[in-house]
């Protein structure tokens, strides 16, 4: 069925006979799909999903049905412009009102701010299913915007009127289609209900709701260029999956910690919003809702939009097995984060009994939660519009505390970092201006072009956020028990990651300024390996990749990093590693972050059939011995470094291996790292640098005749931490960061972090590219 037209097809379903100058009736999406949204056992691919949304369009005059690009994939990006018809007939002038809210520069007096208040509507954007695995949000959208396109009750209606809803049924439709594909080939199986053997995006997988500050994916780039950029709503709904045996769903408050750079107004209509849909939820008799559990409101990495006077709902409905149902009973509840799922509290009003939990269950709570919000915003779309403007006129003002400005020199940058520090801030709508004469600060003069982020604008928050350093609190389970792991990366400071230089700058700076700059647009070569993006010439370095079935982030990061500056590789899957003869065809092998077990094991074969399940195992790990002792480089990243020093018998210790996370715990943070610049792997490089530290080992040399250490951290433990959150970092002093091992003919290159994290980390890109640049001199 891969061939048929959909949109033919959708639109054949919509052939009703109507009236001379009506419309006919929104079709219902199982007229499209063949099957109801939330059928057991049944998943669509991305193209019905998004013929249905065409049909709908074509059908009702509430719908418009807009293509913002093309995916990694090629895949047909859309968004769904849902209201009133007189809405949607005057969009241009609603854009222009949310133009002027979202800059109150552009607003003379409190006359003309009541004016557009008074003809303003509140905009809304919902997004779906960015994670494939989390199949509800393939469904729901569709149920979403049939309920609205053919509705007639006051409450659709004043939503209508009152909203202009903008839906994103897919923040990733190329995982739509792999996860669905997946599925519906392994019906009837073991596999049935499992995650597919491959990320379920084109690069990052999981990781793809990781790239909201640096933009490094299209998809993320369509929806904040085409949406956010133009359309500056005041409400988004993110609508996600959690695990089976918690809540049903969960919706806002968030725990702390809050980035400190959220407007405390934004923090409160959070709250205000969140508890308004939990009590609707529970009015309508929906059990298992959770407020305040799990979830925190600290990176920007997950938030854009409280950087640019948006709230953020995000919604996290408990899985089945993607479309398979499951039974859960209720003492297989799991209690942690705040929440007990087996007792009432104040944050679990109504526990959820247990039972059989369905796909049909997921959307159900999904499309309730969006209706529940949508109907919430209608009834205060004024406040919500003056919530967003009272933002705007905060962040021009600037806060008490903040500094004037940042100063971006650009003398002695890095070319590349500088040019990607500034694309992130205009894609975050942050103005930049140039100095247009020279201009001092203390004794260190600045030329004129001097870069100038001036805090006193609408999206301040946003650079201020991206360019300070993280002080993240140390936060316990309990006094004196282990840390509270936070969601996500504590440390998101970009000039660092880029190794970019800012000054920040306390008072005002009286030189003229330029109106704001056109971004240059980075240009990604790594000398000596770079081919061109296509990959055609002959690289002077034949590099495998480590590709495992477990489908691991940090491996589609690596490729989208070797892809991006145009570095050939191939892709090394666990039947090339335990057949050997690697040296034939490879002069370096890069091992992706991983666990030692998840490379060993891989994929359980109970579960997965062949060739998925199982990972290099022996076969693999002497192949690997054979490989380096032939003359091979091998490069271990962060996590992966232990499996090779216990797979290749290295005379290396990971000093972190047996300790708890009370003694030793850095979940996501900046780390200084001095490197001995002698060394042909810190080529290029300064002499401090950063480290991206997220689970990795640090190492003590048992042998120096055979390993010699290129970076390591600070002796004195107060200068480790540049950023973040870290606890017990005496346990890494003077540590080793990065060595280089020798055994037989050829080597092992050890990475203690993650010099490509989230295609971010540019100050230590060089690093791993001497790596393999220097296994081809070894080839040689």
């Amino acid at each position: 069925m891969r061939s048929v037209n959909w949109l033919l097809l959708a639109l054949a379903s919509v052939a009703v006979t109507p009236l001379a100058g009506q419309r006919p009736s929104p079709p219902a999406p199982a007229s499209v799909l063949g099957f109801e949204p939330g059928a057991e056992r049944r998943l669509a691919e991305w193209g019905p999903i998004a013929a249905y949304f065409r049909a709908l369009d074509a059908a009702s005059d509430r719908v418009l049905v807009r293509e913002l690009g093309r995916t990694s994939n090629d895949a047909p990006f859309i968004a769904v412009f849902i209201s009133s018809p007189a809405n949607l007939a005057r969009l241009p002038a609603l854009r222009d009102t949310q133009r002027r809210l979202a800059d109150p520069r552009t607003i003379r007096d409190s006359t003309e701010a009541a004016q557009l208040l008074a003809r303003g509507r509140a905009f809304v954007l919902i997004t779906s299913s960015i994670h494939s695995t989390e199949v509800g949000g393939f469904f729901s959208p569709l149920e979403i915007a049939y309920h609205l396109a053919r509705g007639a009750s006051p409450e659709v209606l004043r939503i209508l009127d009152s909203t202009v809803i903008m839906l994103v049924p897919s923040l990733n439709p190329d995982g739509v289609t792999i996860v669905s594909r997946w599925y519906s080939r392994t019906l009837g199986t073991p596999a049935e209900g499992s995650a597919p053997p491959e990320p379920y995006h084109r690069y990052v997988g999981h990781d793809n709701n990781r790239d909201w500050y640096a933009f490094t994916q299209v998809e993320t780039r369509l929806v904040v260029d085409s949406l956010y950029g133009v359309w500056h709503p005041q409400v988004t709904m993110d609508i996600h999956q959690q695990g089976a045996y918690g809540s049903r769903i969960f919706v806002p408050p968030y725990l702390d910690p809050i980035e400190p750079n959220v407007d405390p107004l934004l923090v409160q209509g959070v709250n205000a919003l969140g508890l308004a849909i939990a009590w609707r939820l529970t009015a309508d008799g929906l059990t298992g809702v959770s407020v305040n559990t799990s979830y925190d409101m600290w990176t920007p990495a997950r938030a854009y939009q409280h950087y640019h006077g948006a709230v953020r709902i995000l919604t996290e409905t408990a899985s089945a097995e993607l479309a398979t149902p499951i039974t859960v009973p209720v003492d297989s509840f799991r209690a942690g984060d705040g929440l007990d799922s087996r007792r009432a509290s104040w944050n679990f009003v109504a526990p959820w009994p247990g039972g059989r939990w369905t796909l049909a269950d997921i959307v159900r709570y999904q499309s309730a939660a969006a209706v529940a919000m949508l109907s919430h915003v209608a009834r205060h779309r004024v406040e919500w519009l003056r919530a967003f403007l009272k933002v705007g006129q905060r962040a021009v003002r600037g806060w008490d505390g903040w500094p004037y400005a940042f100063v971006i020199p650009t003398a002695g940058q890095d070319p590349t970092g500088l040019a990607t520090l500034l694309q992130i801030l205009r894609h975050g709508q942050v103005e930049v201006r140039s100095a247009l004469t020279p201009f001092f600060i203390g004794r260190e003069r600045f030329s004129p072009g001097t870069y100038v982020v001036v805090l006193r604008q609408p999206y301040a928050a946003f650079a201020k956020a991206l360019i300070e350093r993280q002080a993240y609190p140390e936060l316990r389970e309990y006094a004196g028990g282990p840390p509270r792991r936070p969601y996500d990366a504590t440390a998101f400071t970009v000039p660092l990651l880029l190794g970019v230089r800012v000054i920040t700058l306390a008072d005002s700076l009286p030189v003229p300024l330029s109106a704001p700059i056109t971004a240059p647009i980075p240009v990604f070569r790594a000398p000596g390996l770079s081919t061109g993006n296509g990959g055609n010439q002959r690289s002077p370095t034949r590099l495998g990749l480590y590709r495992s079935y477990t489908a691991p982030m940090d491996e589609g990061w690596t490729r989208w990093v070797l892809d991006t500056y145009g570095i050939p590789f191939a892709s090394v899957e666990d039947s090339a590693v335990r057949a050997g003869n690697l040296g034939a065809r490879y002069d370096a092998i890069v091992l992706p972050s991983m666990q030692p077990r998840a490379i060993l094991d891989g994929l359980p074969p109970r579960r997965y059939p062949a060739p998925y399940a199982g990972g290099i195992g022996a076969a693999g790990v002497q192949a690997l011995r054979e490989f380096v002792d032939g003359g091979g480089t091998l490069i271990a990243l962060n996590a992966a470094s232990d499996f090779a020093i216990g797979a290749l018998d290295l005379p290396i210790t990971d000093v972190l291996a047996t300790l708890s996370p009370r003694e030793f715990y850095a979940p996501g943070s900046i780390f200084r790292m001095i490197l001995d610049p002698a060394h042909p792997l810190a080529e290029g490089m300064p002499e401090q640098s950063i480290a991206w530290f997220e689970g990795g080992p640090a190492f003590e040399v048992r042998d120096p005749s055979r390993a010699r250490v290129v970076a390591r951290y600070p002796g004195v433990p107060g200068e480790i931490l540049l950023s973040g959150w870290v606890i017990g970092p005496h346990q890494i002093a003077g540590k080793a960061a990065l060595v280089e091992v020798r055994r037989g003919r050829g080597k092992v290159v050890l990475f203690g972090f993650r010099p490509q994290y989230r295609g971010q980390s540019q100050a230590t890109f060089p690093l791993l590219f001497n790596a393999i640049r220097g296994a081809a001199r070894e080839a040689r």
